[in-house]
């Protein structure tokens, strides 16, 4: 087995090597002069299970450009099996006609990953299921429910009985009831309606928060102006304190300002996309690491194991 990691984290790639305690394979994955994308592989990976870790987030167009041509030189290389393994999978919210005349990106990246050269994808927490029905090619979709779980576990521990699980809108329903039914808490859900790109407004809050610990549990924070219009919304409803969970932190400006601005306690994400210094710099915005559940799925598809046993 290999590990070849692109430039878009590296410190997840690294930290996944650590988890399987092997070191990434030797490669060079940089750019000439007018930004083309050129990858060296320095090692053997002839007949090889090769796994290529690369979240197709900020730069998006770059870093799934590096992906695919990663994807090529492996292939052309002769390695026995290419697994493209995206801890966040970029054009994931662009799944569907919204309008006339528009794209419906995330396929279209689903076959340039194909085509490209990919046996399978490993991913994380898509924002529709059904994109897994995109890839004509086997997919596993992990469920960071299990990380999360255990975190709120570990920071509320005493509190489980207060804890509200809340979905920040309805298509995040199903998402939000699996974390409520592994805590063993309630679920309130917040109706909000999007006026555009970028821009909601809650209409009400469907569940009696009064008096609770709520936690907003979602798939992508990217400005976090639904988050914060959110947790308003949810202490002018009586909750006591406001957390926020979210497995990819996008954080487009000026979403670090809107959280320390906001009256959440704290911002949780994982590390699926490497945070810039602002992000980190916010006193209210922690990452947790998906390492360990991105390097054990690895692990399990090296063996022919079971992925989904993981969040049994």
């Amino acid at each position: 087995m290999k590990l070849l990691a692109g430039n878009s984290n590296r410190t997840l790639a690294e930290a996944i090597a650590q988890y399987l305690d092997m070191p990434l394979t030797k490669a060079q994955v940089r750019r000439f002069a007018d930004n083309e994308v050129f990858v060296t592989i320095d090692e053997n990976v002839r007949g090889e299970d090769v796994f290529v870790i690369q979240s197709t987030s900020y730069p998006a167009n770059d870093n799934l450009m590096e992906l695919l041509i990663c994807i090529d030189a492996l292939k052309r290389a002769s390695g026995r099996r290419i697994t493209a393994v995206l801890p966040y999978f970029g054009y994931a919210r662009q799944d569907r006609k919204t309008g006339g005349r528009t794209p419906i990106s995330a396929k279209l990246v689903a076959n340039l990953i194909t085509r490209a050269g990919a046996d399978r994808v490993l991913t994380m927490d898509l924002h529709a299921g059904q994109i897994q029905g995109f890839f004509d090619i086997p997919t596993d979709n992990l469920l960071p429910a299990p990380l999360i779980a255990q975190d709120i576990r570990d920071q509320h521990g005493r509190k489980a009985s207060e804890l509200m699980i809340v979905s920040p809108d309805v298509g995040g329903v199903v998402r939000a009831r699996a974390l409520a039914n592994r805590l063993g808490a309630d679920l309130a859900i917040v109706d909000k309606r999007r006026s555009g790109p970028g821009k909601s407004e809650v209409m009400n809050i469907i569940g009696d928060v009064s008096g609770r610990s709520c936690i907003l549990f979602d798939d992508i924070v990217d400005s976090a102006g639904t988050l914060c219009n959110a947790a308003k919304a949810l202490t002018d409803a009586g909750a006591t304190e406001v957390t926020a969970y979210v497995t990819h932190g996008v954080l487009s400006d000026p979403a670090a300002q809107r959280i320390r601005d906001s009256v959440m306690r704290e911002v949780v994400v994982t590390d699926s996309i490497e945070a810039p210094d602002h992000v980190i710099a916010c006193d209210k915005i922690r990452q947790v690491s998906c390492a360990s559940l991105i390097g054990e799925a690895i692990r399990r598809i090296a063996n022919e194991e079971s992925v989904s046993k993981l969040f049994d």
